[in-house]
């Protein structure tokens, strides 16, 4: 194979064109790279700086604290609840995000190996009622509940079974259609060689579709996870009228700084400094399935 030779610069050209040069090439590059950084890591540095400042409040808040120690983590933990709501959000977020891949798994297996009538228009409805956040129906959910709450109080207004049912009423959408993309680049020819050898529909979605599939399943649960550990909204209409201690990171924090948002900006930084801890771990974990999950089924659908 010939080697192909990279074009010579000329001789002649001065240190100032090679500066110019360098700019205009690549240069450039790293003054926009260092300004989206900085613009990225600012919010989060000030939160740190926060959470380690001994005075705890906004008009005291400094980049670089002094004395900065560990009150506000302390503060938190000692007046409130902070664990029950940590665990409580890790709890209702995770349960519900591995519920909502496999329903969302399972739709997308429908639409993807099945032919039946309606399967079009299936698939358009999905994506129709997806385009109307939960959040219109915020009255009627908080109706809804509080009359499940008089038939079946373990899942009604203020538990959370309940807000676990309401999250999962919307966990199709999107998700399916980003896992049908997936499944359309399996091969059929793997579900009709597992047909031959006597796999029923069930087996062939466990033990074959699923397993190929790792990687947008990932994805969806990453994404299902994050987006429930942050909500507040919802959160707030079915938990907010129960005990303290069934509230979630979102929720408790908000109540914690309801009236006294300045003196307890603080302990509000150092909290959700913690909640972020779980989201960034899972994002270490899980980043080798982010970009082929995303990517692969955009292909072929």
């Amino acid at each position: 194979m010939a080697a192909t030779s990279l074009p010579r610069r000329s001789s002649t050209e001065t240190p100032a064109l090679r500066v110019v040069r360098w700019w205009r090439e690549l240069g450039w590059r790293h003054v926009v790279g260092l300004a989206v950084l900085v613009f990225a890591l600012f919010p989060v540095v000030w939160i740190v700086s926060a959470s380690f400042n001994p005075a705890g409040t906004l008009t005291s808040q400094q980049l670089i604290p002094q004395n900065a120690d560990l009150s506000n983590y302390r503060q938190l933990m000692d007046q409130f609840p902070f664990w029950s709501w940590f665990w409580n959000s890790m709890q209702v977020a995770g349960v519900t995000a591995i519920l909502t891949t496999l329903l969302a798994a399972s739709a997308a297996y429908s639409f993807s190996r099945m032919r039946f009538t309606g399967r079009r228009t299936g698939l358009l409805g999905v994506l129709l009622v997806q385009m109307f956040p939960q959040i219109l129906a915020f009255t009627a959910i908080f109706l809804m509940m509080t009359n499940i709450k008089s038939v079946f109080p373990a899942v009604g207004l203020g538990t959370k079974p309940g807000l676990m049912l309401v999250y999962l009423g919307g966990a199709m959408g999107v998700n399916t259609w980003l896992i049908k993309g997936f499944f359309d680049t399996i091969p059929t020819s793997l579900d009709e060689a597992a047909r031959v050898d006597g796999a029923s529909h069930n087996q062939i979605f466990f033990r074959i579709i699923l397993p190929l599939a790792t990687p947008v399943l990932a994805v969806v649960a990453l994404l299902s996870f994050v987006l429930l550990l942050n909500d507040f909204v919802l959160a707030s209409a079915v938990l907010g009228q129960g005990s303290p201690e069934n509230f979630t990171l979102a929720v408790g924090l908000y109540n914690m700084v309801n009236e006294q948002f300045s003196s307890r900006w603080g302990m509000f930084a150092a909290g959700a400094l913690i909640a972020g801890i779980p989201v960034v771990l899972l994002f270490q974990f899980l980043q080798r399935f982010i970009v082929s999950g995303l990517t692969a089924g955009g292909v072929k659908g």
